[in-house]
């Protein structure tokens, strides 16, 4: 008799902790609505852009959590049972089963106050979360 292992062709699971330790390294899980514009910025990209949630959780020109040298990269290593890491995990579940509502206004890009990035320098953002800005 041969076992033939059955694989969860669900896989939506795997990404939900991938952009979940994101949403959290990003934004420290500070607050839900911080939390709910990072994943609402995610879908607005994977929208506007037609790019994979799994390409834009490996992208290192969006995050800056996911360069070898950033100050929050040590954030990507959460405790999967921290309170607030979860509530990351709960908010992306409801994004990508689309029940999580655009409060950044179609936003695709966004900085932490306490960079400037060169793309940023001649626009204006349209929303502001804590120390994220948010632009289109």
């Amino acid at each position: 008799m041969q076992l033939v292992l059955i694989k969860n062709p669900d896989d939506t699971q795997n990404i939900s902790y991938k952009l979940a330790r994101i949403i959290f390294a990003e934004t420290k899980g500070v607050s839900l609505q911080s939390v709910e514009a990072m994943a609402a910025m995610i879908h607005n990209i994977h929208i506007k852009y037609g790019k994979s949630f799994e390409d834009i959780a490996t992208d290192k020109n969006i995050f800056d959590s996911l360069n070898h040298f950033s100050p929050r990269k040590k954030f990507l290593s959460v405790d999967i049972n921290d309170r607030k890491f979860q509530m990351c995990l709960r908010v992306v579940k409801t994004m990508l089963h689309g029940h999580l509502r655009d409060c950044v206004f179609g936003a695709t890009k966004f900085h932490h106050t306490d960079t400037m990035p060169q793309w940023a320098i001649a626009r204006g953002y349209i929303f502001e979360c804590e120390d994220i800005l948010y632009y289109l």
